[in-house]
């Protein structure tokens, strides 16, 4: 009861000490079966690599780095309004289009659809944007708003300050469209030149007549 072991008690079994050497022997011969028989398998039975569905990087492409403020970059000045061409579809392989806009009080394009889907984000001030027939909904800084493709819709600066915004088409092609109507300008703040009723009205016939080849439809006011 104290642990003594008394005469005549046998001694404590240990399982692997009496094991006979023949099972000992049969026992460790399964366990290695076991691994070359595992190794045989990886041999036969390579991993697979999966083939990756993307295609090769174009190394002809590089880095595209724009500055807002870069006099280098376009700068146009489009019916009131004035649009850096941050990102054009030269350095986006076509894929999308980045803009810096800045919309005066009471500055914004007139009703227009597309067929690409178009994003903005309010940068400083705010904008009315109204989608078809909807209210106008109103965006501030910090806020985001996409417009569906082939949707009508306007947006307009309502306050007392000047909006920025950052504006993103995907796929590209915009930039190119103001570039066929703009005042190019110097910077991304320089004011949209002065423009009398004829020059005025001169700009907006060039841009309907450009719309529809930028997948572009101009709307006259009221119709949504």
């Amino acid at each position: 009861m104290d642990g003594t072991r008394l005469f005549g008690d046998k001694e404590p079994v240990d399982a692997h000490a009496h094991r006979s050497p023949r099972r000992h022997r049969e026992h460790s011969s399964r366990r290695r079966i076991v691994r070359l028989s595992t190794g045989r398998n990886n041999m036969n039975n390579p991993p697979v690599r999966a083939t990756s569905p993307l295609t090769a990087d174009d190394l002809t492409r590089e880095l595209a780095i724009a500055r807002s403020d870069d006099e280098a970059l376009v700068h146009l000045a489009v019916v009131g309004d004035t649009y850096t061409v941050l990102l054009a579809g030269e350095q986006t392989a076509g894929r999308f289009a980045m803009l810096d806009m800045l919309i005066p009080p009471g500055g914004g394009p007139p009703p227009h659809r597309h067929n690409f889907e178009e994003c903005f984000r309010v940068l400083a001030g705010s904008i009315e944007v109204q989608l078809r027939d909807l209210p106008p909904m109103r965006l501030e800084a910090g806020d985001s708003a996409n417009i569906p493709a082939n949707a009508p819709h306007a947006f307009r600066n309502t306050a007392d300050a000047a909006a920025r915004l950052l504006c993103t088409v995907a796929p590209a092609g915009l930039e190119s469209f103001f570039a066929e109507f703009g005042d190019p300008v110097s910077t991304r703040t320089s004011p949209a030149p002065e423009l009398s009723d004829v020059e005025r009205r001169n700009r907006l016939e060039r841009a309907a007549a450009k719309a529809p080849e930028y997948g572009i439809e101009m709307l006259t006011p009221g119709r949504r």
